[in-house]
C-alpha cells in the first residue's frame, strides 16, 4: 500500500465529529516563528473494485441515489470502522453486483486531496462470477450492473463518464495506456497557435 501523504498531527484536537467527516485543528509554528491554526478533515476511506468477469468483461454500475442522482461507477463503498480495505472490496462487489471474485488483489491506493485525509484503495478482481442477487441498501440505491468490453470501459474512462482520472494516470504510469508524445505536442502546438 502507498504511504499516506497527509495525516493528522498528534497534537491536533477533534473539533467536529460527523457521520462521514471529522475535523481536526492544531497550532502550527510558521517559518517566521509566528503561530497559526491549521485544519484538516478526515473522511472514511473508500474501496473501489475493477472487476473482470470470467470471460474478461468489466463490471460497471449505472447507479441512482437520493442525494447524488444518476451516475456511472465501479463497485465501491466506504470502509467501515474495524474493516480492512479488502473486506470492503469483497463485500461491496457482492452487495452491489451479486458477483464474487476468484482472485482479489490491491492494485493501487492514493489520497485525493491535500486537506482531506481520505484514501482510495483500488482492487483488481479476476474471474468474477455471479453467485447471488444484489443486496442493495433498502430505499437508498438503485444499481444496474453492466458487463463491458475493455474498449467500452476505456472510452467511458477517457470521457470521464466514469470518474477515473487516477485510474488513467496509474495505467499510463505502468505503460498500459501509451500516448505518442510527439503527436500530442504537435496537436497542442497547433491548437494553441491557431
Amino acid at each position: 500500500m502507498n504511504k499516506l501523504k497527509q495525516s493528522i498531527p498528534e497534537n491536533a484536537k477533534k473539533v467536529f465529529a460527523g457521520k462521514l467527516f471529522d475535523v481536526y485543528q492544531w497550532e502550527q509554528e510558521m517559518f517566521d516563528g509566528s503561530k497559526q491554526i491549521f485544519e484538516r478533515v478526515t473522511k472514511i476511506d473508500t474501496a473501489v473494485v475493477i472487476a473482470f468477469t470470467e470471460d474478461g468483461k468489466i463490471l460497471v454500475l449505472n447507479q441512482e441515489q437520493p442525494a447524488r442522482g444518476k451516475y456511472t461507477s465501479l463497485p465501491s463503498g466506504m470502509i467501515e470502522r474495524g474493516d480492512e480495505p479488502m473486506q470492503t472490496a469483497e463485500r461491496e462487489l457482492l452487495e452491489e453486483t451479486g458477483y464474487v471474485a476468484k482472485e482479489l488483489k490491491l492494485w493501487h491506493s492514493h489520497q485525493l486531496h491535500d486537506k482531506v485525509v481520505w484514501t482510495y484503495f483500488y482492487f483488481i478482481a479476476k474471474g468474477c462470477r455471479k453467485v447471488s442477487e444484489q443486496k442493495l441498501d433498502v430505499g437508498g440505491e438503485k444499481i444496474e450492473v453492466m458487463e463491458l468490453e475493455m474498449s467500452e470501459f476505456l472510452d467511458m474512462l477517457l470521457v470521464q463518464k466514469i470518474k477515473g482520472s487516477e485510474i488513467i494516470m496509474k495505467m499510463m504510469n505502468e505503460d498500459l495506456i501509451v500516448i505518442d508524445k510527439e503527436k500530442t505536442l504537435d496537436k497542442i502546438k497547433n491548437y494553441f497557435n491557431n
